[in-house]
């Protein structure tokens, strides 16, 4: 899932993986993220209220930016409720794994999950800056 769009903060240059997570080091190593990408491994620095409005201000969805395969959605049933964007708001800042991961925030541009496609567009979008 890829989004640009213009934003406040236009400087914010992250990566934002789980270090278990073998699909995101497989990506992280594809990547070429240099020095002024800060890696963030959600499970040791999780996600706090601004970073969440910064991905929101981006994708301009919560919900465009939860992980519906992660374990606690499942055993929850949340994929049986209708879910406000509040909801899935608290969901990102409650727990690591209700993002949808791998996540790189480069300046306006967003790249969110490991979709093939998703990962191949991140990278030519890295190679052009």
């Amino acid at each position: 899932m890829i989004f640009l769009c213009v934003v406040k903060e236009e400087r914010m240059r992250r990566f934002y993986y789980l270090s278990s997570c073998d699909s995101c080091k497989r990506i992280a190593k594809e990547l070429p993220l240099d020095e002024t990408i800060a890696q963030i491994d959600i499970k040791k620095t999780p996600l706090n209220s601004t970073e969440v409005e910064a991905l929101y201000e981006r994708s301009g969805s919560y919900e465009a930016l939860i992980n519906k395969r992660a374990q606690l959605y499942k055993q929850r049933g949340l994929k049986d409720q209708n879910l406000t964007e509040v909801a899935y708001k608290n969901l990102l800042l409650e727990h690591y794994t209700f993002l949808k991961r791998p996540v790189l925030v480069y300046d306006a541009a967003l790249f969110v999950g490991n979709a093939a496609k998703t990962v191949a567009e991140a990278k030519a979008f890295l190679n052009e800056q």
